[in-house]
């Protein structure tokens, strides 16, 4: 059975958007995440479908809201409120990531769609080894097939639960069709239902401040009762 996603041609400013210089002191924020004395610990350390590890509490309430602010007027978005806890476990919503190259690879997927509807990341590492270690987005292109789609339609919670999509998809299931560059305080949004990944993780020793570092935020449309039927 071929499988079929709709594809979607990604525009700056619909799907995506970036902006530099976000923050006015970035290096203070990457600074204060970095001496955090607790973690959470992901793959290949737990069972986590994410690599590396994270701490909550990333930005303050008025580094959020200058974000947040900024995403919702470069997207016209409406009100939007963090991605709430779910049942397996924390959010990840406004966490500092941290991930050296020999804990993750690109590993192409779309966010929960029950709990997020955009995305976003902010690269905070102030001297980045490679710009090739930003964000990438992708289409599904099994082996012997046209390429596919990019998009997960929002009634499925994951590309997990696509009818006849393989459960289980290596990087090599899939084609890049964008990239963008990992650039110090550039913060990128885009929709959460794009099939998008990390392009690449960075830092090969076990001194943190070496490995790429980034904030990731996850956000809902905030839905007002009084415009529901």
């Amino acid at each position: 059975m071929t499988v079929s996603l709709p594809f979607r041609e990604l525009q700056l400013g619909r799907d995506y958007w970036i902006e530099d210089e976000i923050l006015p002191d970035a290096l203070a924020v990457a600074r204060r995440c970095i001496t955090r004395s607790t973690w959470i610990l992901g793959s290949p350390w737990q069972p986590e479908p994410w690599p590396g590890m994270r701490t909550p509490d990333a930005l303050t309430p008025s580094e959020l809201q200058k974000v947040e602010h900024c995403a919702r007027q470069r997207l016209h978005l409406p009100p939007l409120q963090p991605q709430p806890d779910s049942s397996t476990g924390l959010s990840g919503h406004n966490h500092f990531h941290i991930c050296g190259g020999s804990e993750g690879t690109a590993r192409p997927h779309v966010d929960s769609a029950s709990t997020c509807d955009y995305a976003a990341v902010l690269y905070l590492h102030p001297h980045p080894p490679t710009p090739h270690a930003g964000t990438s987005f992708y289409r599904l292109h099994l082996p012997g097939e046209a390429p596919g789609g990019n998009v997960c339609p929002r009634a499925y919670e994951s590309l997990r639960d696509v009818p006849a999509l393989p459960h289980d998809m290596d990087p090599t299931c899939f084609e890049e069709i964008l990239e963008v560059p990992y650039v110090f305080n550039r913060l990128l949004v885009y929709s959460s239902n794009l099939i998008h990944s990390a392009t690449s993780y960075f830092g090969w020793n076990r001194e943190l401040a070496s490995q790429r570092m980034a904030v990731v935020l996850f956000w809902k449309v905030k839905h007002d009762p009084a415009l529901q039927d």
